[in-house]
């Protein structure tokens, strides 16, 4: 079987997967979890041998005309580099663990069935996207996970959370996807094709007129995609679904997604300077912001959420300074820890039977009662700061790397101040990312207090899961220089100014986490329980619904009470109830956005019922009216038709009279 058909089969497999899964899921239930697993693996073991046969060498193009336009053709192409073989082996691997996954942690729920088909049907729109060698091609795959977003974060329909969480997913990516439809229109349009090798060839020779505009409109839809700054508020709200769902979109689709476009597309946004230095500073703010905002997120998933917000803005950070090498390397490493961060607080979330790290922080024997996603979630933990000799540690290096060469103009992609930017807010971010990730942990699984209660041992279908993806979150960034020909054939290594830098600001960050952890604890065992206030506004004072749907209980009404232990309260100080809201960027967005639309939506409404349906309502009276007017009329007596005949008459003579004096004066 040749490549190309190989290729071919990796999307299609879990598209048929999820159509299948879709039409037997009530008739035969029994064929739901094969359907949902086994086209999933399938798909990433086909991957596997895409990516072996591709070996990192020449890139692997096929195509046929899908329909004519006209104008500009589209193409049904595909175009398999070394960076789409990697990223769909990421792909299918995450999926086929998140399936497996699911298998146990949503084995009660009577929605798995249209989850499972959902999913898959996500996967193979991210597949799609990966291996796509047209941007028509790849905005459908890329507006299908759009789509499943909005039905998976919304999983949990009954909560008022879920539903909110979708919609605002649903309606913040589409505010950037309308630009980025525009832009990839633009961009055909100058280039004179939609063919990706087509668009480079363009580039290469010169043959865009509107760099900049074009890079621009495009980098708005991977804002949204992305979950950059300034669109990147639907991802920490996005939590409120399943969290295998979160695994998946965080990890390998959806927002891998936007970071993988300017990847592929890098020559037409280094083709302007200003789009350069735009991304840079777009992901300098959303790195710092982010891990300020994760030192102070109270709720498990919250804190991983933005996390992943600000390791894309580490990759958006590469791209910015134009290596996407450095970039694609830091996708793959994140998204095997990711990945293993996210089903691992599955865990610690079905036997805590809360998301709130300060009601765990007052549980004692939780690493005796689920060891796995313990061990595991310290891996994938020492992994997200870049902790030697983990993967993320050469990956986040790399980036830094990128960025020190571009600062100090060994390397003239991009302008320095870009370069000096991403390096800065770089190492700012490895200083507070090992901190909320000391933060966690230690909230997490060193606490004390009651006993943790007992839920029984996990399903061997999810700890097995997490010791899986463990081994890529220690040992892919060891075997990354065997890989350089998928990464433009340039080492990835770290030199030894960022590796000593970047990993000391990231022990110090740790220690000191650590050392403000054991103060607080010790003031804080002096405090009574009872005179904790409830924090008020927190995120912690309700269960989330998947814990319910585990069947977990709430640990207690002290899930609402902040830890007074907390040590990100001590570091960020003032600054914490700012950052614990995100910056109050959804509160300028609902005075600057929302209400507006509300204000006007509801004169559009005063303005139907009071104005436009009046005057039907009017319309319809008037009828009445006459109709009842001249039912009076219709007597059936002949004198009163002659009287009336007679009096019209004489009505109408004396105006004709009256008229005719006016005409004479005149």
């Amino acid at each position: 079987m040749t490549t190309t058909t190989l290729a071919v089969l990796v999307p299609l497999l879990p598209f048929l997967g999820s159509a299948a899964g879709l039409l037997l899921g009530r008739r035969a239930p029994g064929f739901v979890r094969p359907l949902a697993v086994l086209p999933t693996l399938a798909a990433a073991v086909l991957a596997v041998f895409v990516a072996a046969r591709q070996g990192g060498g020449k890139t692997i193009e096929a195509a046929t005309q899908l329909t004519p336009t006209g104008s500009v053709p589209i193409d049904l192409a595909l175009h398999i580099d070394g960076f789409a073989a990697l990223a769909a082996v990421l792909v299918g691997v995450v999926a086929t663990c998140v399936q497996i996954y699911s298998t146990g942690y949503l084995r009660d729920d009577p929605r798995y069935p249209s989850y499972a088909a959902l999913v898959s049907l996500f996967t193979s729109a991210m597949l799609l996207v990966v291996y796509s060698g047209d941007l028509m091609v790849l905005l459908v795959g890329w507006e299908i996970m759009g789509i499943c977003s909005y039905f998976l974060v919304g999983h949990y329909w009954e909560t008022p959370e879920a539903r909110a969480a979708s919609l605002k997913a649903f309606l913040v990516t589409k505010l950037g996807d309308v630009p980025f439809l525009i832009g990839l229109f633009a961009l055909a349009a100058d280039a004179g094709t939609f063919r990706i090798d087509g668009i480079l060839g363009a580039v290469a020779g010169d043959g865009l007129d509107h760099p900049t505009l074009i890079a621009l409109l495009l980098l708005a839809g991977v804002a949204g995609k992305s979950a950059q700054f300034p669109l990147h508020t639907w991802l920490p709200d996005a939590m409120a679904g399943p969290t295998p769902v979160s695994a998946l979109i965080h990890a390998a689709t959806m927002v891998a997604a936007g970071v993988y476009f300017v990847a592929r597309l890098l020559p037409v946004f280094a083709s302007s300077a200003a789009a350069l230095t735009v991304l840079a500073v777009m992901a300098a703010i959303t790195m710092v912001g982010s891990a300020l905002a994760a030192l102070a997120q109270d709720d498990i998933k919250r804190v991983l959420a933005y996390s992943t917000i600000g390791q894309l803005g580490y990759m958006a950070g590469a791209l910015a300074v134009g290596d996407r090498g450095a970039a694609v390397f830091h996708l793959l490493s994140h998204g095997a820890f990711k990945a293993l961060l996210f089903l691992a607080a599955g865990a610690v979330i079905h036997a805590a039977g809360t998301n709130s790290l300060s009601a765990m922080s007052r549980m004692s024997g939780l690493t005796r009662r689920i060891p796995d996603a313990y061990w595991t979630m310290t891996v994938a933990l020492l992994a997200l700061a870049a902790l030697p000799p983990f993967a993320g540690f050469f990956s986040k290096e790399a980036v830094l790397v990128a960025a020190e060469h571009t600062a100090l103009g060994d390397r003239t992609v991009a302008p320095a101040g870009a370069g000096w930017t991403v390096l800065v807010s770089g190492l700012l971010t490895a200083l507070l990312t090992a901190a909320y990730a000391m933060r966690l942990w230690l909230l997490a699984f060193r606490g004390r207090g009651a006993e943790a209660p007992d839920h029984g041992r996990q399903p061997l279908a999810m700890t097995t899961v997490l010791w899986v993806l463990a081994v890529p979150s220690l040992g892919f960034g060891l075997s990354v220089t065997h890989l350089d020909d998928w990464f433009d054939g340039h080492a990835l290594t770290p030199t030894v100014t960022t590796a000593v830098l970047g990993t000391g600001i990231a022990v110090a960050g740790a220690l000191v986490t650590y050392a403000v952890w054991q103060r607080t604890r010790a003031l804080a065992a002096r405090t009574p329980l009872g005179a904790v206030a409830a924090h008020p506004g927190g995120d912690a004072g309700l269960v989330e619904a998947e814990a319910i749907a585990s069947h977990a209980p709430a640990y207690g009404d002290i899930a609402s009470a902040p830890d007074p232990a907390d040590p990100g309260r001590v570091l960020l100080g003032p600054l914490h109830r700012h950052a614990a809201t995100g910056f109050h960027l959804d509160a300028v967005y609902r005075t600057l956005f929302v209400r507006p639309v509300q204000a006007g939506a509801s004169l559009v409404r005063f303005l139907d019922r009071e104005v436009v349906d009046t005057y039907v309502r009017g319309a319809g009276t008037g009828t009445n009216w006459l109709g009842w007017l001249v039912r009076r009329a219709q007597t059936g007596n002949v004198q009163t038709y002659l009287s009336a005949l007679l009096a019209g008459s004489v009505v109408l003579a004396i105006a004709a009279v009256v008229l005719a004096n006016v005409a004479a004066g005149a």
